[in-house]
């Protein structure tokens, strides 16, 4: 019998790495890699490698949350990291991966250790599976801005996709690309080669930039 965690179906409080305020909601579910909260609007799917703590809301006295269905279907076996992602194909969602800023759009392949998520802002971006922060699905009838069909089709990546986040970057060397949405200045520009796991970038004013491979959030190419 699948072991019931105390807080489950309580109002709590997360902290999860690179946020600064807490992510408050009833917990819905928890696997041994994921959980689910319902913040009263939306769905947060919060994998466990950035939950620095998870506690009872102060202000829980068994606080009601009118939850509704979940947006893919309950199975019988314990929801999975995976198998979210795998459900979460086509449906419009929201990524939290770093600073402040989220990203919408559709998550369209998911691979060994990295998945595809394709936005109307940044077109095709590489996510390592690592540095995702929570996913949003959005309700069947929403669109991206409301954009209709026309004018944001979904489109395949036009990267041939390698198998892990490692393979991949190799892939793009010599491209003109962008690491983790182009926070900084000095993560934008050719990719000139990866060497025991140091990424060399060449800057706009041509300097060379290392960066160490497991810090690498996201890639997309402009």
């Amino acid at each position: 019998m699948k072991h019931r965690h105390p807080l489950l179906d309580r109002y709590v409080e997360l902290d999860i790495s690179g946020k600064s305020v807490p992510i408050r909601g009833k917990l819905i579910d928890l696997g041994q890699d994921i959980l689910v909260l319902h913040n009263g609007t939306q769905f947060l799917y919060v994998p466990l490698i950035h939950l620095q703590q998870l506690r009872l809301a102060k202000s829980d006295s068994q606080q009601e949350i009118d939850v509704p269905e979940l947006p893919f279907e309950p199975q019988n076996d314990p929801i999975s990291y995976r198998k979210v992602l795998m459900n979460a194909k086509g449906m419009f969602s929201e990524l939290y991966i770093t600073g402040n800023q989220s990203i919408h759009g559709y998550l369209t392949s998911v691979m060994n250790d990295f998945f595809v998520f394709y936005s109307p802002v940044y077109h095709s971006v590489i996510v390592s599976l690592q540095h995702l922060k929570y996913l949003i699905p959005y309700n069947p009838n929403v669109t991206p801005y409301t954009l209709t069909p026309e004018q944001f089709p979904l489109k395949p990546s036009p990267i041939t996709l390698a198998r892990t986040f490692d393979q991949q970057l190799r892939k793009l060397i010599g491209e003109f690309v962008i690491l983790d949405l182009g926070e900084n200045p000095n993560k934008i520009g050719v990719l000139k080669g990866i060497d025991q796991n140091m990424i060399e970038l060449s800057t706009a004013g041509g300097n060379p930039v290392y960066l160490h491979f497991d810090h690498v959030k996201t890639v997309h190419l402009p």
